[in-house]
């Protein structure tokens, strides 16, 4: 896809300093979840190492690692002179990387709902109602 074809569209990366991920596994996260959700689609080019660095005023070392684990991952290539590309295979997600995530997302939830005054029990008895309910999928 060449860049005139792109629409002016562009996926914003966040840092989360606060959160106790490493910086280059918050790339990865916002790469793999953005692909999920459709927001990066095969063909999209990612900025470089050295703006994606400079915007999130950070080493570029951590950049070219994320990426460089994402390649490896078959997720994203590089194409030396024209850039970065989302590709078309699926990420592969193994077991590990699968519960570091369930347990990245339960500590933001659970942070988030402390903020608001809500208990962890009133968390389980909403998602065990969720759970109950007839037809709902799971």
């Amino acid at each position: 896809m060449s860049p005139s074809a792109k629409s002016d569209r562009r996926f914003e990366f966040r840092l989360d300093l606060h959160s106790g991920v490493p910086v280059y596994r918050q790339i990865i996260d916002h790469v793999l979840g953005g692909i999920s959700t459709g927001s990066l689609k095969p063909g999209d080019q990612l900025p470089t190492v050295r703006q994606l660095a400079v915007d999130l005023a950070i080493n570029p070392n951590t950049v070219v690692r994320a990426y460089r684990e994402l390649e490896i991952r078959e997720v994203l290539t590089t194409q030396q002179g024209t850039g970065t590309f989302i590709t078309d295979k699926k990420p592969r997600v193994n077991e590990v990387e699968r519960q570091r995530r369930v347990a990245q997302l339960a500590g933001e939830l659970l942070a988030r709902a402390g903020a608001e005054g809500i208990t962890l029990q009133e968390l389980l008895d909403y998602f065990t109602e969720l759970q109950n309910e007839p037809n709902r999928r799971t």
